[in-house]
């Protein structure tokens, strides 16, 4: 039995996850096998919501994404991203990038002084 095969009691345990928070939404990619020992993956948007009595919930939206799929998905995904990142660069700038821009531009005020 393979480390990631599932028995009837843990079926729905996923093999991998990873959660990325996103400000008042959290992003789950979950790996999960079925019970022929295939993988597919689970993406789910969570997105807390706040109640008119001061309490809150939370809103879940979840796609299934399976193996015959999995080039498909990851060749558009890029591509988009790879459109964005053409069309607008500044939003995948890093923090160091930014912090090196604001240098080079205080360098350039200091020359055009002289």
């Amino acid at each position: 039995m393979s480390d990631y095969q599932k028995t009837i009691e843990n079926f729905d345990d996923p093999c991998y996850t990873n959660a990325i928070k996103a400000g008042r939404r959290t992003y789950f990619f979950d790996v999960k096998a079925t019970r022929g020992d295939d993988l597919f993956i689970t993406i789910t948007e969570s997105r807390k919501r706040s109640l008119p009595n001061g309490g809150s919930t939370y809103d879940r939206q979840t796609m299934f994404l399976y193996k015959e799929d999995f080039k498909k998905f990851e060749n558009g995904l890029k591509d988009a991203i790879d459109y964005i990142k053409r069309s607008k660069p500044e939003l995948f700038a890093t923090d160091e990038d930014m912090i090196q821009q604001d240098d080079m531009s205080s360098i350039d005020e200091e020359f055009e002084k002289l």
